[in-house]
């Protein structure tokens, strides 16, 4: 169970969002925090701290009249950490090869693959073959729906028909090194954690997998390790210190492991970090 760290950037800035909120009418979304930094400040940031296995996350759509901005500040987080961090946002077989120069050690993929609510079997080989098993993550974003969570896609505005169960892990796994799932309904409100989720895909045992969503406190880690198993990492947004909350990156950043965060007071004694 290690932590991930991560640089979301919208409208040319770095921002912390409430997930289900993003519209690309108008390129609005709710804020949590704006960064007064750039995104080379967090890379350098997670560099420093041989944070690995983060995720940049463009936004944007390709035709918003901010995706120029919000590209560049992507692609000079890369460079500032070649081979740290991986990257999703528009990625498709075209421009994949462009991040992975730039200093990607993944790039991660959600709508090229699920298109008009389905997967495109076609697209996926494209993709895995354009950068290889080894350097791709797939984008199991989702919003439950009934009884049963579905991949979202399009900024997560979009339901799929595809549902996040162990038979699709099973299936994709063979295509990708990695999956990233946010619970999207949870994303950036700091409220706690998605449990039906993070019991769901602890319960599956395959290639890793980085939860997003909802963490807002060590007792919400202490959660997310409980339901699911130690065996996921976990990623965290507006709740960090670094972006206006209160978890501190410094402990985070020094304390990898889950034996470790049990036995220390560190979360309990620190104040925000000196960042």
């Amino acid at each position: 169970m290690k932590f991930r760290p991560c640089i979301d950037i919208h409208n040319g800035r770095v921002k912390q969002i409430v997930g289900s909120s993003l519209k690309d009418a108008g390129n609005t979304a709710s804020e949590n925090f704006v960064a007064e930094q750039g995104a080379v400040y967090f890379a350098d940031l997670y560099k420093s701290c041989n944070l690995t296995g983060g995720h940049i996350v463009l936004l944007n759509a390709a035709n918003s009249e901010y995706y120029d901005a919000t590209r560049v500040q992507a692609m000079e987080a890369l460079k500032a950490y070649p081979g740290g961090m991986q990257i999703g946002g528009g990625i498709n077989p075209e421009n994949a090869a462009a991040y992975l120069e730039a200093g990607a050690s993944h790039v991660i993929v959600t709508s090229y693959v699920f298109q008009n609510g389905k997967i495109h079997y076609d697209r996926l080989k494209q993709i895995e073959k354009a950068v290889g098993k080894e350097r791709l993550v797939l984008d199991l974003s989702c919003r439950k729906k009934g009884n049963h969570y579905y991949v979202v896609t399009e900024r997560w505005q979009n339901f799929t028909d595809v549902t996040v169960d162990k038979k699709i892990l099973d299936e994709l796994s063979e295509h990708c090194d990695e999956f990233l799932v946010h619970a999207v309904d949870v994303e950036g409100k700091a409220a706690g954690i998605e449990r039906e989720l993070a019991e769901l895909l602890g319960d599956w045992n395959g290639i890793p997998v980085t939860y997003a969503g909802g963490i807002s406190s060590m007792e919400d880690i202490r959660i997310l390790h409980g339901c699911s198993g130690g065996t996921l990492d976990y990623t965290i947004g507006s709740a960090l210190d670094l972006f206006g909350g209160t978890i501190p990156f410094r402990s985070l950043a020094v304390i990898r492991d889950w034996e470790n965060i049990q036995n220390t007071q560190d979360f309990h004694n620190s104040s925000k970090s000196d960042i």
